[in-house]
């Protein structure tokens, strides 16, 4: 097993130049405008309980920047877990992960959030007159870009690999073999994308 950065670096060596570079303290206009053209992130969080990556979507944009040191990003209605956000409280690093549809390269932002329930920013997020439940403002610490390598070798917005929905367990299935088989699986899907529909917002 690998256990030291020694042993690490010995198989692959220096990062290359342009790696380095890349990454800087703040928003230039090019990461800008990745921000603004993402539908979705994962954001990635530790705290006493453990790590969590959840995705955060809306439509292009909804990541607003603040200034070149500062997003904020709207939190909707959901599952009411909020593990992101109980650890935010209590560990504030954060990264992010934009990525955008089409695009090979995506875009990494490493900071520390606060958590806002202030009415009138809630208000400045609203959707068909319903406010963000909460936002995230995030401090920018290191913002850089990822090459495409990894979107090309998964082939992630190539339509042909795209799989049918009917490949893999229904989310009312999955519900099904959590609670033993004592789910009703098929009302619980039949009613899904109505249910989805109306609690977007």
């Amino acid at each position: 097993m690998v256990n030291s950065i020694e042993a690490l670096e010995a198989i692959y060596g220096q990062p290359h130049d342009r790696a380095v570079r890349k990454q800087i303290a703040f928003l230039n206009e090019d990461y800008q405008a990745m921000v603004r053209a993402s539908p979705l992130i994962i954001i990635s969080s530790v705290g006493p309980d453990g790590m969590d990556g959840s995705p955060r979507g809306d439509a292009p944009g909804f990541v607003r920047i603040i200034d070149e040191h500062t997003l904020a990003i709207p939190d909707r209605p959901g599952n009411n877990r909020i593990d992101t956000l109980r650890n935010v409280v209590l560990d504030s690093r954060v990264s992010l992960l934009f990525i955008i549809p089409g695009i090979g390269e995506t875009l990494r932002v490493n900071g520390t959030a606060q958590i806002s329930a202030e009415p009138e920013l809630l208000e400045s997020f609203a959707v068909n007159g319903k406010p963000a439940r909460t936002v995230m403002l995030v401090t920018v610490d290191a913002a850089y870009f990822h090459c495409s390598k990894a979107i090309v070798r998964s082939q992630l917005w190539n339509p042909e690999r795209y799989l049918d929905r009917s490949a893999l367990p229904t989310a009312g299935a999955f519900h099904k073999r959590l609670n033993d088989g004592q789910f009703d699986a098929e009302t619980y899907d039949r009613e899904a994308p109505a249910r989805v529909r109306d609690s977007l917002y």
